[in-house]
């Protein structure tokens, strides 16, 4: 990374900590030492590694100069430390963690204003010492918009030395309360003042009142990763550990089981989900967007988990299945032989206001995305769905040949012509489209086994070794690509394809806001461990959500002992939060929070039908449309989240991924609950096809023993569990 100048406050701060300024603690770790001292207006800690000044954190600040230290409280793993200033009185809380191969700093920071008052300007909390030439550093992952707070880089000079910073932006929901600020792009990551700075603002903080103006977690190890496998290694590591440490929302039962047919019968029988075109149905996009022709890829986002949720219920085959396959041969192009993505006998609707929306243009994704789920269906035996799935791979190879396995954004879908080459100057194309293809010529293997499916998919996954951190371009995507890297790996025994795999994966968590908004409009909607859309996108959208969601359930139950502990463990972790935030995209908000300009369609809060978008806490939601697209929520997740008794007398929900095993008797569940025995997962008893729960049930966990029901009632029991144990229910 370039070196640029020290800012005014920057400059004057490393001057007076170069000096000789007593220390009023220490804390020493082999080589490296902890230095807390008061200067430029702030408590720092100051990190020496082998007696040179590593990196300063500013902790308490006051613009006036005149902090004073009040009292100090030395504890076991660290201290306590009380200050007063013109503007109030500061608390720092700081703790050190020692383990194996690295160090943890902790310090959280309150301050109590002595006055109400305005806050112009915050500076950033990271301060490295010096500029001068070959003095550099390399970061490898930042924030961006409203994902996690963090920044993990690699200190070249003056000591080799990675650092793992990761604010808690949880923490500081009453400072963006009360000022009217957002945590948006709070963390910086530009060398050499960085990390956290409290926004500037609008309203004042109040007299009084203790705020929490920051909550850091920083790990240092003496290593820096030889090549961007390592760094997805090691970024993942780091923040597992730290997630373990940081104080967790609680999540709630959302009874997916019931808001199913609410949501089954919303799609099936509003007039806004549905077009026609000579004579068939076909699902809009968005609620009452007669102006689009339809899209094949929306027949297919619904459809697919429909067909999961079907052979769930073994209730047999719905009639909404018939109609959105029957439609399906419709979008089939016998000039190109290929799918395409608008339905051609409506494509003069397009009106060509949007460069995508001229009836030859095509987004990338949206051609392998359809004949990936299209593959999905012929592998569940599906005839008119392999048809259609095998007679379009000739042309799909051809492109990726045209493209050399590296897709543009839009191109011309009858001659290649590129329309949008990069996502914006010099970011590139959509580049996970190369493991989006990979997995569609994998799934073409499976059908098949012919090897030349298998021989592309290599050739694709060997041009993703360029793009480190930049692979992610949509969610569900990146998703599906992990799994399609781990099954390369396993067919063919080449590393380089297991290392891609984590690295997908560590893109994921690149675009996620471990932190819950709970400001403005965000109280009422969890946000914590959520998952962004696209790689700049500023809101947060269902149907790439839900679709990670499944993909990252079907990635650990295919890779299962071969997924690395961390990784593990924060896998499970989402999707336990996403199982408690999904459904409230939108029924479940309240009518204020939403837009009242939509951009598509229209908006109907009182339908099952998802937001395309949850903004910020201060922005109001839905202004994008409601997605019948992401419609196939409910029934998505019950296949995967809940299990039923061999005679269907009860269900079972964990809300963390599980492996279904052999019953071992008639009256048994048998499940393999994954993630990691550090955290605890939600299972629910509840009933099926009896008007209360049979007597004696009786769960045994095989690292906890008989485990009791935390709530019992006629109709359902739940259990708190840890996670990667079996389990065994009987009654």
């Amino acid at each position: 990374m370039e070196t640029n100048s020290f800012s005014l406050w920057g400059a004057t701060a490393v001057k007076e900590l170069d000096t000789d300024i007593p220390d009023i603690y220490t804390k020493e770790f082999e080589d490296f030492i902890f230095r807390l001292r008061i200067a430029a207006g702030a408590l720092w800690i100051t990190v020496q590694k082998s007696n040179q000044t590593l990196v300063n954190f500013r902790t308490a600040f006051s613009p006036s100069s005149d902090l004073k230290l009040k009292k100090i409280r030395k504890k076991d793993e660290g201290v306590d430390i009380s200050l007063n200033a013109a503007i109030g009185e500061y608390k720092v809380l700081i703790d050190f963690y020692k383990e194996e191969d690295y160090l943890q700093l902790h310090y959280q920071v309150k301050l109590k204003a002595s006055r109400s008052l305005n806050v112009p300007f915050w500076p950033n909390d990271i301060l490295f010492p010096k500029i001068r030439q070959g003095d550099t550093a390399e970061v490898y992952v930042r924030q961006i918009g409203a994902r996690s707070g963090l920044v993990y880089l690699g200190v070249k000079k003056p000591h080799k030395t990675g650092i793992f910073y990761f604010q808690n932006l949880s923490a500081i929901n009453e400072y963006f309360k009360d000022t009217k600020t957002s945590a948006s792009s709070t963390v910086s990551s530009d060398w050499p003042e960085m990390g956290f700075a409290l926004p500037s603002g609008k309203q004042p903080i109040q007299a009084k009142k203790e705020y929490i103006v920051s909550e850091a977690f920083v790990s240092f190890k003496d290593y820096l990763p030889k090549n961007q496998f390592d760094i997805a290694e090691y970024f993942i590591s780091q923040l597992a550990k730290i997630y373990l440490q940081l104080p967790k929302p609680e999540t709630g039962y959302q009874a997916y089981t019931t808001i199913v047919s609410k949501n089954l019968r919303d799609l099936q029988h509003n007039k806004g989900c549905w077009s026609y075109s000579e004579g068939k149905p076909y699902l809009n996009a968005y609620l009452c967007d007669y102006a689009t022709p339809p899209e094949i890829m929306v027949q297919l986002a619904v459809l697919t988990p429909l067909m999961d949720y079907n052979e769930w219920t073994q209730d047999g085959d719905m009639e909404i299945l018939k109609h959105l396959l029957d439609g399906l041969p419709a979008f089939y192009s016998d000039k190109i032989k290929c799918i395409v993505r608008w339905l051609p006998a409506k494509q003069d609707q397009l009106d060509g206001e949007e460069e995508h929306k001229v009836p030859e243009i095509i987004d990338s994704w949206y051609l392998y995305h359809p004949l990936l789920n299209l593959s999905r269906l012929a592998l569940k035996g599906v005839e008119s769905a392999k048809k259609l799935f095998m007679d379009s791979l000739d042309y799909v190879i051809k492109g990726a040949h045209h493209f050399k396995y590296r897709w543009p954004v839009f191109y011309n879908i009858e001659t290649f012509e590129v329309i949008k080459e990069e996502t914006t100057p010099g970011k590139g194309g959509e580049k996970d489209v190369a493991g989006l293809y990979a997995h569609v010529m994998l799934q073409a293997y499976e059908l098949t086994g012919e090897k030349k499916y298998l021989s592309e998919a290599e050739k694709a996954a060997n041009t993703l070794t360029e793009y480190g951190f930049d692979l992610f371009y949509q969610a569900n995507n990146t998703s599906f690509s992990a799994g399609a890297m781990y099954r390369l790996w396993k067919e063919t025994g080449n590393k380089l394809y297991r290392d891609l795999s984590n690295l997908f994966l560590a893109n994921l968590f690149k675009n996620m806001g471990i932190w819950e908004c709970s400001y403005g409009n965000g109280e009422y909607f969890p946000t914590f461990f959520s998952l962004f859309p696209l790689n700049d996108a500023p809101y947060l959208a269902v149907y790439e959500e839900q679709e990670a969601v499944a993909a990252i359930q079907a990635y650990l139950l295919m890779a299962e002992e071969d997924v690395l502990p961390d990784f593990s463990l924060l896998l499970a972790e989402f999707i336990r939060y996403a199982q408690n935030r999904l459904p409230y995209y939108p029924t479940m908000l309240p009518k204020e929070m939403l837009s009242d300009e939509v951009k598509t369609g229209e908006l109907d809060s009182g339908l099952w039908i998802p937001l395309e978008d949850i903004q910020d806490g201060w922005e109001k939601s839905g202004s994008v449309g409601q997605e019948v697209y992401g419609a196939g929520l409910t029934f998505g997740v019950i296949p995967r989240q809940y299990v039923k008794s061999m005679e269907q007398e009860i269900m079972v929900y964990v809300d963390y991924p599980f492996i279904k095993l052999k019953a071992k008797e008639k009256r048994n569940i048998h499940l393999k609950i994954l993630g990691s025995e550090k955290l605890h997962c939600l299972l629910r008893i509840e009933l099926f096809k009896l008007d209360e729960l049979p007597a004696g049930i009786k769960l045994e966990a095989s690292a906890e023993g008989d485990v009791p029901a935390k709530k019992s009632t006629k109709k359902y029991r739940e259990y708190t569990l840890r996670g990667n144990q079996e389990v065994n229910i009987n009654w």
